[in-house]
């Protein structure tokens, strides 16, 4: 499932690439993923892209007027081709933009890796994959009130602002259970799935089954620096990785995720994985305590 730093990269690849055009046609080929109305969706033609932005695991379009929302959930892909290109299996559905008006956007890609990005004077096609249909993509006309599942239930932004040291220990003297568990609630904080889970107690050098109510204070503010460290670090790895597939999920770099039987990259024992109800949870027996 996409996370924190996925749906960064993408919000930021995608302002790049988009951001500025206006939208010239669309085609939903699954009308389970769409949350409106033909007419809604329509409706959406003509106005230029204002920008892309993330909150949580969601992707917000902001366009002259009306929003889209999306939420590729487990198994949604996004990808941005020229217009025309081969068409993806699975598609989902399919947002065609013509060519960008004012300037380029900036962007933090560095210069030999910045090819991917599609000419400004040709048409591109935003497009939706999504072989379980699991994904949602709501559209949002102005004046419109429609709920998007999950939306309201976030805490706030794992990299946020708003997210200090002090709202930190706040916000984990509330919840309860396994440490693994907390950092996946969305409703704890935004963003964080399975992998970075992982990612984040190893930095921490906490174990994934600790209770949180176990945790001492000096504990409670490294599990708070290592989140932040590692969705950082991430995200500037993924700038690198990336493009220009952004359809393509990237873990091979990550530390100990799904690593299993490996050396520990920090103490060199060998890395545990379990698997259970369809997700890998993998750490170190030497180092997380």
């Amino acid at each position: 499932m996409p996370e924190l730093p996925d749906v960064a990269i993408l919000a930021d690849a995608l302002d790049v690439a988009l951001g500025g055009r206006p939208l010239t046609g669309s085609k939903v080929a699954q009308s389970l993923v769409l949350r409106g109305t033909p007419v809604e969706l329509a409706a959406f033609e003509g106005q230029t892209l204002l920008d892309v932005t993330r909150r949580g695991k969601f992707l917000v379009f902001r366009f002259e007027r009306d929003k889209m929302v999306f939420n590729p959930m487990l198994t949604g892909r996004l990808g941005v081709v020229s217009a025309g290109a081969k068409a993806w299996g699975q598609s989902a559905a399919m947002f065609e933009f013509g060519a960008a008006l004012g300037k380029a956007r900036r962007h933090t890609w560095p210069a030999a890796n910045a090819t991917w990005l599609p000419r400004r004077d040709l048409g591109v096609e935003l497009r939706y994959r999504d072989a379980t249909r699991m994904g949602k993509i709501y559209l949002m006309p102005a004046g419109v009130t429609r709920p998007v599942a999950g939306w309201d239930e976030q805490g706030p932004d794992a990299d946020g602002p708003a997210l200090t040291l002090d709202v930190w220990r706040e916000r984990i003297g509330r919840h309860s259970g396994e440490l693994k568990s907390l950092l996946r609630n969305q409703a704890f904080v935004a963003g964080i799935g399975n992998a970075y889970s992982d990612e984040i107690l190893w930095a921490a050098r906490l174990a994934p089954y600790r209770k949180r109510s176990s945790l001492a204070p000096d504990e409670v503010d490294a599990l708070y620096s290592a989140a932040r460290e590692t969705l950082n670090w991430a995200i500037g790895e993924l700038h690198v990785l990336v493009p220009p597939r952004l359809e393509v999920e990237q873990r091979d770099f990550l530390n100990v995720h799904r690593k299993g039987g490996s050396a520990c990259p920090r103490c060199g024992t060998r890395l545990s994985q379990v698997s259970a109800g369809g997700f890998d949870t993998t750490f170190c027996r030497g180092c997380q305590r």
